[in-house]
């Protein structure tokens, strides 16, 4: 009997998920356990197990989008044929491969300016310089493919008229792009993400300096003493924590046009990847002590680096800590949904006044960006003094 793969649902947020790869071929034999697909999430990258032993039947094409619990192919017995209905309502959100492919006497027409073809087809389109509208589709569903790119391509350059003007004639006289790629997975996560945010937000940024000498100080001591090594951003996430249990407006996620108050803290902390960033959440922050906030925070890096976070370790933050160690302030970007989000400049070495006296010391700068819907300026400035003053007096977070 035929069994269905589907889309998992890869953490709570997930409503839909790319099959960036099939690792194994169409007809090819499977045993349960073994990886027969990569999926492609806004926040992750999962490869997907057969859960049974079949030869595999693939119901959509490599790039296909597919909604959480939609069909992606089946696992077959030894000469069954799939399932004649192979789209069944609401199951699958892309291209069916078994779907018959009609032949077009004209180009493909756009959808909202858009061709409609697989990856692989406008990605060769851009490296040629090939106008995607003036290509007949033959894939399914009439997609333009790889092939339709490669033989107008082929045909064009064996006419006699003038070429079609380079890609760079389109882009207001830029040179030749040396490289195009198409924005997904990952990358296209983020830029929905922060479009999204900027678009249903308010967004308002308060920044202050702050002496973080004796900080440095205590921090250094209280790791030695304990023999575990503290940063200050480990404390500063636990300054966050304490001064949102006294401020709980800064501890929301709006949606629905409702205000969504939450008694635990689970603060995010942005780490940086070379294909974009992601933020693994701490939970339970306030309750949570300074030593193992500082091993799971390495941990949750180390794991977020190896591309072994889970989705539920990256979903549900109620507040965000984003670090960026090399500039000394920024405008941080709100987290969609959640009410207020802390940028950390870099700590540098500057004129400071210590009892009535100018002395050098070490001075942080710190953005408090939040959603004005939610949050009222006030507000914002009281968290930052209070924020403030415990980063400047830290012997409470450093029991």
């Amino acid at each position: 009997m035929a069994t269905e793969i589907i889309m998992p649902k890869l953490g709570m947020v997930m409503t839909e998920g790319t099959v960036s790869k099939w690792t194994k071929g169409a007809g090819e034999t499977v045993s349960q356990g073994e990886v027969i697909a990569e999926i492609e999430t806004e926040k992750i990258n999962y490869e997907l197990e057969a859960t049974g032993d079949g030869v595999l039947h693939q119901s959509v094409l490599e790039g296909a989008v597919v909604s959480v619990n939609g069909l992606m192919g089946y696992l077959l017995g030894e000469g069954e044929n799939p399932p004649e209905d192979h789209k069944q309502a609401g199951t699958v959100a892309a291209d069916p491969l078994s779907a018959p492919a009609p032949r077009r006497a004209g180009p493909a027409k756009s959808v909202g300016g858009a061709v409609p073809s697989t990856p692989g087809a406008r990605k060769l389109a851009a490296k040629l310089g090939v106008d995607l509208s003036k290509i007949t589709p033959t894939g399914p569903r009439g997609r333009v493919v790889e092939a339709d790119v490669r033989k107008f391509a082929e045909a064009d350059s064996s006419s006699a008229e003038p070429a079609d003007r380079p890609l760079a004639a389109s882009l207001g006289g830029l040179p030749e792009p040396a490289r195009v790629d198409q924005m997904s997975g990952m990358r296209k996560g983020i830029a929905d993400h922060m479009r999204a945010s900027i678009q249903s937000t308010a967004q308002l940024t308060f920044t202050l300096e702050v002496p973080v000498t004796e900080l440095q100080r205590q921090r250094k001591n209280w790791s030695r003493v304990n023999r575990t090594p503290v940063t200050n951003t480990h404390v500063y996430a636990k300054a966050c924590a304490q001064v949102l249990g006294d401020l709980p407006i800064l501890n929301t996620v709006l949606a629905d046009g409702k205000i969504h108050y939450f008694d635990r803290i689970d603060i995010g902390v942005a780490v940086a990847l070379s294909e974009g960033l992601i933020v693994p959440v701490l939970r339970d922050v306030a309750n949570t002590p300074l030593a193992d906030i500082a091993k799971q925070t390495s941990d949750l890096t180390k794991r977020a680096q190896a591309g072994l976070l889970s989705p539920d370790e990256v979903a549900g933050g109620t507040f965000t800590i984003s670090v960026l160690g090399t500039v000394d302030t920024f405008t941080p970007i709100l987290n969609r949904g959640q009410s207020a989000i802390l940028g950390v400049g870099a700590t540098r070495r500057k004129p400071v006044v210590e009892g009535g006296e100018v002395v050098v010391g070490d001075v942080c700068t710190f953005s408090l960006t939040v959603d004005h819907q939610t949050v009222d300026g006030a507000v914002a400035a009281d968290f930052m003094a209070s924020f403030s003053e415990l980063i400047q007096n830290p012997a409470p977070l450093l029991p």
